[in-house]
């Protein structure tokens, strides 16, 4: 009897294995299951010559991780009990599609082809199941053809005898500074810690639940012929790594025996075409039942009570891959840099509140003693109205409007500048750590949708990169007419975004009326405060209609950008994004820059105002827009955030529901406990996560920093609602992808994309935006050009008083053109505006104080951009993208493996030459040498018998 050990090393968590073979026969192994079909006759030509099938079946035994994970869901294995799935294929059998089950003989009959092996499930009920493995030889196949990147053997210790070298590479110790590097860094963890480490472990993940970031390991593009110098003993049972080569695969096998038809292959079109109803991989168990990795991130990481704690990124990316894992990265990231932006957002808001007192404006404003007649708000029905009503309006104005608002808004200037590359650089570490440093995406294949609807075209292009012939697109017959449909389409959507502010502005209008009519009748809260009762309202139904905007613009985005026929996947995406962000921008921000930029700017003056189609222009409070702005904001994402947070569960929890109702009435014979329904079926009621899957997460997060930077001079607040939202997103996105979605493929990036360009650009434009706010949105120009030269000296020091009263131009009523108030008595009225008074001549001129503001405003505007850009500009210069220290130690591997690499092939060729060859052994088997091991994956097997079959079969003759 022979016995062979399988033995997976343990590292950071990840996957364990060690699986036990026993075999009844020792001159012969035993039998392997054979399917039928293409797959049998091509095994059978690879098995080694004189080796005779066996009744007998060989009988294994599961140990380690791989035990307990078959323990606690056997329903992840294949019948056997052995073999784990890696992807299953789902179709329903009530659904009648003309040629789907002739697409799926022969799509299947490929994959077996491949080397993939399939275990079909039929049932009675409406669903059927086809499950899929991988066997190592394909994931070593796949990976060298991928060029993955995987981590080279360390070495042994010096001191190790034979035995507990072998399997190792005893050339590194050959390798001058591998040791010193190996030592430093080591080291950099300790040079990390300080006295605020204790702190820090607070908010650390459990090291008992979540072990330790994997230690320093030397990687290098996988290739089989080097196949003795790669550790893949864990990386090839992992299930994102597996998942990924089998998505590969599935979505370039054909399903047609037409040698015409060129593009008839993929899963994703089969999918289109309802042949399949799914095909996704299984999530690791259950997420309520211990025992898996699931149930460690759902528990640990999942959960809003560990909302403060850090999360495991590490393990994130090994269960979901890169892709989700990065994401993950730089929400935490952008999260946690928000906590200093909070904070002095807070100082500034408490400094406005702890003045308060103090603010002469308001103080003179709200006396009672001093009535102020002020002109009317509006024609035929507004009545003139006293200063002092705005009293509570000019009060709230000054903790947003103060002068720690510039300081705030040259600090989230700075903030943005060094968020980006801070994040740089953190980006920098993760993609050494998790080893994409150098990693390019490879030529992506044409998109099913795109075959689908050239599949008529006749015309054909060769594709220099992919080496194929691909149909060409008609430009003027398809393209043009397709761009120009979503050009004007896109065009359309604005201008409606535009007629939705008019609404909102004719809505303020009236209602702003109404309550001034009313205000002669009664006093109640709402007259006294009808401009912050009008803005909050209004503000309030146009976040109504954005939120139902969104959905439109989501879905006509998505068409558009399928009519534009974008080649790949990445073309539709970055199409895409380009266009929803366009339309979520001009729909979330018109209106806030129409308050911010425009609103009161142009109105005239009385008697003689700008109208618009007859009607009167908005005018600002007294005080100017400021407070208006920061409701708008404040409405706006605080209220899209908790909408948005509400939806993003809601939705996927009613799809889930539905789709187990769905299911219900075929798999009724099944007990309702979930624990015993199989992981397939549970998979199946959950929703698709898609290509597109993190897109809106994105999306979401983008606008979000819209609101932190290019308005948050009016919201110093913005930050800290961020940051509050962001720690329940955090662990709700987790929630989902966890536990209501199916478990996506594991897809490798390189960085979070277009999004950062998308940062960039808003940053840079929030610099402009903030300047003009604070410049002539905000009361701080008028009021520091009154303070330094035309307030009245008190003992030589300049005071604020008088300011209401320098900001008042006077208008003789008996000037009113039309619609003149009637109110005996009153002769004069007041109004915001430097214009000359009634008895000069010429009277209503504006004054030089008017031209001495705007040229103030003007140059304040140049001196903050010019200090903020070349302040932006330093901190981009002095903060490399990359760390020193990481720049040499990529530099050292990258020498290293290259020198290890040179050493293999140097010592290959010298034992060529000498006529020596040596054995590149799979496993370590125990026993004698002319024993034929047998693993557990039987394409182990077959691989070990190519390269042993030729001396096997000589010994045999």
């Amino acid at each position: 009897m022979s016995k062979v050990t399988l033995s997976m090393g343990v590292e950071n968590g990840t996957f364990e294995e060690e699986m036990s073979i026993l075999s009844g026969n020792e001159e012969e192994p035993p039998s392997l299951p054979i399917q039928n079909g293409s797959t049998a006759r091509r095994r059978n030509n690879l098995r080694f010559q004189g080796e005779t099938a066996s009744s007998d079946a060989p009988s294994y035994v599961l140990k380690g991780r791989m035990k307990d994970l078959y323990e606690n869901n056997p329903n992840l294995f294949f019948d056997d009990g052995l073999r784990k799935i890696d992807f299953v294929l789902v179709w329903e059998q009530n659904l009648k599609v003309e040629g789907a089950e002739e697409r799926r003989r022969i799509f299947e009959e490929e994959l077996e082809l491949e080397g993939l092996e399939l275990e079909r499930k039929f049932s009675s009920s409406s669903h059927q199941l086809v499950k899929i493995h991988a066997p190592i030889v394909i994931i070593e196949r796949y990976a060298e053809l991928l060029k993955m990147r995987l981590p080279m053997k360390p070495p042994a210790p010096a001191e190790a005898s034979t035995d507990q070298r072998r399997g190792s590479l005893e050339i590194l110790y050959k390798i001058p500074g591998f040791s010193q590097l190996h030592t430093a860094t080591t080291e950099v963890v300790h040079q990390v810690k300080s006295r605020w480490e204790w702190i820090l472990d607070k908010f650390k993940m459990d090291p008992d639940t979540f072990k330790p970031e994997k230690k320093f390991r030397l990687h290098s593009t996988y290739t089989r012929e080097k196949k003795e110098l790669f550790d893949v003993s864990d990386q090839f049972m992992l299930p994102s790594l597996r998942s990924r080569v089998v998505d590969f695969i599935l979505n370039r096998k054909k399903f047609s025996n037409d040698p015409n038809d060129h593009f008839a292959f993929g899963i994703e079109r089969l999918i289109e075409e309802k042949a399949y109803s799914a095909a996704y991989p299984l999530h690791d168990g259950d997420s309520r039942t211990p025992g898996n990795i699931r149930y460690k991130l759902a528990r640990h990481w999942a959960s809003l009570w560990k909302a403060v704690k850090y999360q495991p990124l590490d393990h994130i990316k090994e269960y979901f891959g890169v892709k989700i894992g990065l994401y993950f990265a730089w929400l935490g990231f952008y999260t946690h840099t928000l906590i200093f932006a909070s904070v002095v957002g807070l100082f500034c808001f408490f400094y406005g509140l702890a003045t308060l007192d103090n603010n002469i404006p308001s103080q003179e404003i709200c006396d009672l003693s001093k009535s102020v007649t002020m002109c009317p708000v509006c024609d035929k029905f507004c009545d003139y109205w006293d200063l002092s009503e705005t009293c509570l309006h000019s009060k709230v104005t000054y903790l947003f409007d103060n002068s720690s608002t510039v300081f705030f808004a040259i600090f989230m200037s700075f903030w943005a500048a060094l968020f980006l590359e801070l994040w740089k650089r953190y980006s920098a570490k993760i993609t050494h750590r998790w080893d994409l440093t150098g990693f390019d995406a490879r030529e992506e294949h044409p998109r099913p949708q795109y075959l689908a609807k050239l599949k008529d075209v006749q015309e054909k292009k060769y594709n220099p990169l992919t080496h194929k012939e691909e149909p060409r697109v008609p430009f003027w017959r398809m393209k043009f007419p397709n761009q120009m449909i979503s050009y004007t389409t896109i065009l359309l959507l604005i201008l409606l975004v535009i007629a939705l502010v008019v609404g909102v502005i004719i809505y303020r209008i009236c209602v702003l009326s109404v309550l001034a009519i009313k205000a002669s009748e009664e006093d109640s809260l709402i007259t006294r405060n009808a401009q912050i009762f009008t803005t909050a309202t209004a503000a309030s139904l146009n976040l109504v209609c954005i939120m139902l905007f969104n959905r439109l613009y989501e879905r006509a985005a998505y068409k558009l950008t399928e009519m534009e026929l974008p080649r790949t996947q990445t073309d539709f995406e970055d199409s895409y994004t380009v266009k929803i962000y366009l339309l979520q921008f001009v729909n979330l921000y018109a209106s806030i820059f129409y308050i911010g930029f425009i609103k009161g700017k142009m109105i005239g003056r009385p008697g003689k105002y700008n109208k618009i189609f007859g009607f009167r222009q908005e005018e600002c409070a007294p005080g100017g827009c400021m407070l208006e702005l920061t409701i708008q904001l404040a409405i706006i994402m605080v209220g899209k955030q908790a909408m948005g947070t509400c939806m993003e569960m809601i939705q996927p929890i009613l799809m889930k529901w539905w789709n187990t109702m769905r299911l219900h009435a075929a798999y009724g014979s099944i007990k309702k406990k979930k624990d015993e329904k199989p992981q397939w079926l549970k998979d199946y009621t959950l929703n698709s996560f898609g290509p597109e899957g993190l897109f809106g997460e994105y999306l979401e997060m983008v606008l979000q920093y819209g609101f932190v930077t290019i308005f948050v001079a009016a919201f110093p607040l913005a930050p800290l609602f961020a940051l509050l939202n962001n720690l329940f997103e955090m662990r709700l996105d987790a929630k989902k992808v966890l536990n209501l979605y199916r478990r996506p493929v594991a897809q490798r990036v390189r960085n979070i994309g277009v999004w950062y360009t998308i940062m960039d650009m808003v940053g840079k434009f929030s610099v402009i935006t903030n300047a003009f706010i604070i410049a002539f949105t905000s009361d701080f120009i008028p009021q520091a050009v009154y303070y330094y030269y035309y307030s009245p000296k008190i003992y030589n020091y300049s005071t604020m008083t008088g300011y209401v009263n320098h900001t008042l131009s006077w208008f003789d009523v008996n000037d009113f053109m039309e619609n003149k108030p009637d109110k005996p008595g009153v002769e004069y009225c007041r109004y915001f505006e430097y214009r000359s008074p009634p008895w000069a001549d010429p009277k209503y001129k504006r004054t030089q104080v008017y031209w001495h503001v705007m040229a103030a405003r003007l140059a304040f505007i140049v001196v903050f951009e010019n200090i903020v850009a070349l302040v932006v500009f330093l901190v981009q210069y002095c903060i490399p993208d990359m760390p020193r220290q990481l720049q040499d130690q990529i530099q050292a591997e990258s020498y290293l493996t290259n020198e290890i690499i040179i050493d293999h092939e140097l010592t290959r060729s010298r034992n060529r030459h000498n006529g020596c060859t040596t054995p590149e052994p799979l496993i370590e088997t125990q026993g004698t040498e002319e024993e034929r091991p047998v693993v557990n994956y039987r394409d182990d097997l077959i691989y070990y018998n190519e390269k042993r079959g030729v001396e096997s079969n000589q010994e045999s003759s």
